[in-house]
């Protein structure tokens, strides 16, 4: 495992992170992946650590807290060993909350989740607040953090325009965003170039793309009750699902390699990406995703093919 600065925070973090909202299982009112087995998850979270994984993160909506719940569990005697993330401003799926009153009691429920007293980095996760209210929410942050309950402050964003608003407007030291070989909107809006000058640590979420670029689905794939990607066109999974296959025959090394390793080797070839966080349902998930920090960065070749790839066509289909 390699190990990157989370921009100027002073934490360092683990090339791939734990991408912990599957294992919070069904969520009353949302969906996520379906159901889940706790030993499974648990037996995953401690594969991680022991691979060299140091980067959580979570959510306090992520199965109500349960996601919380069992990293506090996983990782009962051996704090210093993680690095913790969890995100505030939302009461549940649909409600946004985020009076100070509301973030401050959020937290206090993460850290009792946790058996902690502070998270290293704590994230803004609203969507429908506006300008005022995540300066409100920012200052929020930053008074937890003088009192030594957060260490870092930053935003999830919704789209790569927030994560820039975030910097330059907010403050954030650390932004959330989505991205992957079927969705390079960081790089192609300047957020990972304005991130590098700012010094601001950039999270890659959905470098999977839910796990459509992993190679181990089929377009005849049905997802179970509860799982999100049930809602999602037929149209849309099958184009997800050969860009997994053309992303790994474009690669020179594709024999070598399974899809969500090029996938993550991808994100990592970013040098402004610090950590990429993959959800993670099973040991045997973390221990292939793990290998793909083992292998390094993708051949500049390899980057120039991928590119092409992704100009040349259109993953997302129109709703009509």
């Amino acid at each position: 495992m390699r190990y990157r600065p989370l921009g100027r925070t002073g934490l360092m973090v683990s090339e791939i992170g734990f991408g912990a909202w599957g294992i919070g299982g069904v969520t009353p009112g949302a969906t996520s992946y379906g159901a889940t087995d706790d030993g499974v998850s648990l037996a995953a979270l401690r594969r991680a650590v022991d691979l060299g994984v140091t980067f959580y993160d979570t959510s306090n909506v992520y199965g109500d807290g349960h996601s919380e719940e069992l990293i506090g569990r996983a990782f009962a005697g051996m704090r210093d060993r993680v690095v913790l993330a969890t995100k505030a401003g939302r009461r549940d799926y649909a409600t946004d909350s985020c009076s100070p009153a509301d973030l401050r009691a959020s937290l206090e429920g993460s850290l009792k989740r946790f058996g902690t007293d502070y998270v290293d980095l704590l994230q803004l996760h609203a969507d429908t607040i506006g300008p005022e209210g995540y300066g409100v929410a920012m200052d929020t942050f930053r008074r937890l953090k003088a009192e030594g309950k957060v260490r870092a402050c930053g935003i999830s964003a919704k789209s790569p325009e927030q994560a820039v608003s975030a910097i330059r407007d907010f403050g954030a030291e650390v932004v959330q965003v989505n991205f992957n070989l079927v969705d390079q909107r960081a790089v192609d809006s300047g957020l990972l170039g304005v991130a590098a000058e700012a010094g601001v640590g950039v999270i890659a979420r959905t470098p999977l793309c839910f796990g459509m670029l992993s190679g181990k689905l089929s377009a005849a794939v049905e997802f179970p009750p509860g799982d999100h990607r049930a809602a999602w066109s037929r149209e849309q999974i099958a184009r997800w699902i050969e860009a997994s296959r053309m992303f790994v025959d474009g690669i020179a090394e594709s024999a070598a390699v399974t899809g969500a390793q090029v996938a993550l080797r991808f994100c990592l070839s970013q040098p402004e990406i610090s950590t990429v966080i993959p959800g993670m349902m099973a040991p045997a998930e973390v221990e292939e995703n793990v290998r793909a920090s083992d292998a390094g960065p993708l051949a500049a070749a390899d980057l120039a093919r991928i590119g092409e790839i992704y100009r040349g066509n259109e993953f997302f289909v129109r709703r009509r």
